[in-house]
């Protein structure tokens, strides 16, 4: 007489074999893909314009067409201008050289003595002095001339234009 492991065991193995059949695809469902289960997705890796899918059985790779990606924001506008011995000297000149409203800006002022950059109109201030530049970055959202000075000494050292 069998013991009562040995029946346990059959008994498992039982179950697993009518799991096995109730819990497999039928022959209809392979064959016809909408009948088909969607994969459980472990993890989803998107490259250009290919997607790999990684699903508990298999790596599926699905090439799709993507929409064209939106062009990349527009590149920082640096203008660099120095202060030395009462001259303002420039990488070019601010007033040749507008800007459109949108466009992020940065000014590198360098100067010989210390005082504050000031940019009139969006009334941003930054310490300057020898050996410490003042840098000035802001996205241009107003439009018109804005005078950029050294506010202790009252002189202005350029103009901003800001188009729409």
């Amino acid at each position: 007489m069998p013991t009562r492991a040995v029946l346990l065991v059959l008994a498992g193995a039982a179950v697993l074999v009518v799991l096995f059949v109730v819990l497999r695809p039928d022959d209809d469902a392979t064959e016809r893909p909408e009948l088909r289960p969607a994969p459980t997705t472990l993890a989803e890796t998107q490259t250009g314009t290919e997607t790999q899918t990684e699903t508990e059985t298999e790596t599926e790779t699905e090439t799709e067409a993507q929409p064209e990606p939106p062009p990349p924001p527009p590149d920082v506008r640096t203008f660099r201008l120095q202060f030395r011995g009462g001259n303002v000297f420039a990488d070019r000149d601010l007033r040749d050289t507008p800007v459109r409203r949108g466009e992020r800006v940065r000014l590198i002022v360098r100067s010989d003595v210390a005082d504050h950059v000031h940019v009139h109109g969006y009334d941003i201030m930054r310490d300057v002095g020898p050996g410490s530049p003042a840098v000035i970055a802001f996205r241009a959202t107003l439009t018109g001339r804005f005078e950029i000075e050294l506010e202790d000494r009252g002189l202005q050292i350029a103009e901003l234009e800001v188009r729409p």
